[in-house]
């Protein structure tokens, strides 16, 4: 029988969140814990974009960016090595 989640705080910009996750998971949620707050410090440290739901809507754009960018990357690098592998 699976464990039920455990619910773990995260701090970001100040301000604690409750979080349920699997126990396996815990240093993960720890750490996108840890890099959504330190996007949002660089956004509002910006001075560019204020009110909290602003920030947190530009660190989702941005890290979804990262995210499809990486993923592309990788399948490009992937369709390059299979190509060479036919040759």
């Amino acid at each position: 029988m699976p464990r039920p989640p455990t619910t773990v705080s995260v701090k970001i910009l100040e301000k604690e969140y409750q979080v349920n996750c699997p126990e396996e998971e815990i240093d993960e949620l720890a750490a996108s814990a840890r890099y959504l707050d330190a996007q949002m410090r660089s956004i509002r440290d910006s001075g560019k974009v204020l009110g909290l739901d602003r920030m947190a809507v530009m660190a989702a754009l941005n890290i979804s960016h990262d995210l499809l960018r990486l993923k592309n990357e990788r399948t490009s690098a992937a369709a390059g090595l299979e190509r060479k592998a036919h040759e």
